[in-house]
């Protein structure tokens, strides 16, 4: 996999052993050129896998980047992927190898960016949009994307989240939710 955008733009990135199903670089090209500017914008990547959204994140910008990645099989790729981007860029990312779900519970931070890529088979996206939503954990006027398959469906509203933009990539999904102020 290759960084698509910013500093480290071509920059090659290890996959981890073990499963691992990592965003199409279309798919994320697309999604980080409809976002426009990261300056300074802080970023969760959850199911992290390799990484590699939270480092483009930091590639285009963003300085408070955290990920969150269970399976313990990819720690060591995950960490030395991230070391490298810190030395070359000077951007701490916070790495957290737990489950989401517990990650979730914890957080104390709030994000302008939350980035979602569960394994496809995974039935609780929902579950997990609204314990973001009911945690606070995004800014006001902030987005959580979410990739799942075609043939799941998510509602358009949930809580103060509302379905702002959705792209579709070959048989998936991204639906992009905006924090609404109340």
């Amino acid at each position: 996999m290759r960084i698509t955008g910013g500093i480290l733009k071509g920059r090659v990135i290890k996959c981890p052993d073990g499963i691992i199903r990592p965003a199409m670089d279309r798919m994320r090209e697309s999604v980080f050129a409809i976002l426009g500017d990261l300056d300074g914008k802080s970023w969760l990547d959850l199911f992290s896998g390799s990484g590699t959204i939270a480092i483009e994140a930091v590639s285009r910008g963003s300085k408070n980047v955290q990920l969150c990645e269970k399976d313990k099989i990819k720690v060591k790729q995950v960490l030395e992927n991230v070391s490298i981007t810190e030395k070359e860029l000077g951007v701490k990312i916070g790495c957290h190898f737990m489950a989401v779900e517990l990650f979730l519970k914890r957080c104390k931070d709030t994000f302008d960016y939350i980035f979602l890529d569960p394994p496809f088979p995974y039935k609780y996206r929902l579950d997990l949009l609204k314990t973001i939503e009911q945690r606070n954990l995004l800014t006001d006027g902030g987005l959580v994307m979410i990739h799942f398959p075609e043939e799941d469906m998510l509602p358009d509203t949930i809580g103060t989240l509302v379905l702002a933009d959705k792209r579709i990539y070959g048989r998936s999904i991204v639906h992009f939710y905006k924090k609404n102020v109340k």
